[in-house]
């Protein structure tokens, strides 16, 4: 399966959803393979972290820039599972994977200006979905307040349900200090010693939706 996390906008937690995800698959014995397509670099250097600590098992990185959608398709030979994390930008990276990906996760924060940069991430989608009618794209909810008394995330599953052509991850991620920590260590949450229960059980809800289909 090829899952392309993606975003036109910055700063929404891309490689911090697409590294959990690697980790995880790799844990139930799936051969994955991380592609970074962002110029930031961020999943390689949480690779690298990684491979240094010597954390088993293995999450293969690659770094790939320009067109995709071919160099993903052949990889598929190779790898049970690819997981591309994508920049924060319109750009030749994202709309090529786009035409490959069997998933599409489009993390946003409960924020308007994250609201806003669904519309053009929405017509992507379709103009993609032409050429690629397997093509599932969810949108996720991330970094949402851990505060019960802000109602952010349940306002904007409200706004978000009048989009077309996108569905809604049953999925939800918080801003927890348990993520950045992880990524700190080339970890996923859930191979931390000290685990935070509430975002193994959040991750753990993604990884279900994506690769079995749970809600």
């Amino acid at each position: 399966m090829i899952v392309l996390v993606g975003s036109e906008k910055g700063g929404t937690g891309k490689t911090t959803i697409a590294t959990n995800l690697a980790a995880m698959r790799a844990q139930e014995g799936f051969d994955v393979l991380l592609l970074d397509t962002d110029l930031q670099g961020s999943a390689t250097y949480w690779c690298r972290t990684r491979d240094d600590a010597k954390v088993a098992p293995a999450v293969f990185c690659a770094q790939k820039f320009g067109r995709i959608d071919d160099e993903a398709a052949k990889l598929t030979r190779k790898f049970d599972d690819i997981i591309i994390d994508s920049g924060g930008r319109d750009s030749e990276e994202i709309r090529s994977s786009m035409l490959v990906a069997d998933r599409v996760y489009i993390p946003i924060s409960p924020s308007q200006f994250d609201l806003w940069s669904l519309t053009p991430m929405a017509a992507m989608v379709k103009k993609a979905a032409v050429l690629n009618p397997k093509m599932r794209a969810c949108i996720l909810l991330n970094r949402a307040s851990t505060n019960p008394s802000v109602t952010e995330a349940e306002e904007a599953r409200e706004v978000i349900g009048q989009l077309n052509g996108l569905e809604m991850s049953s999925a939800m991620l918080r801003d927890r200090i348990a993520f950045r920590r992880a990524v700190r260590d080339g970890l996923s949450v859930v191979e931390m010693k000290q685990k935070d229960a509430k975002a193994v059980d959040e991750i753990q809800t993604l990884y279900q939706e994506i690769y079995h289909g749970q809600k």
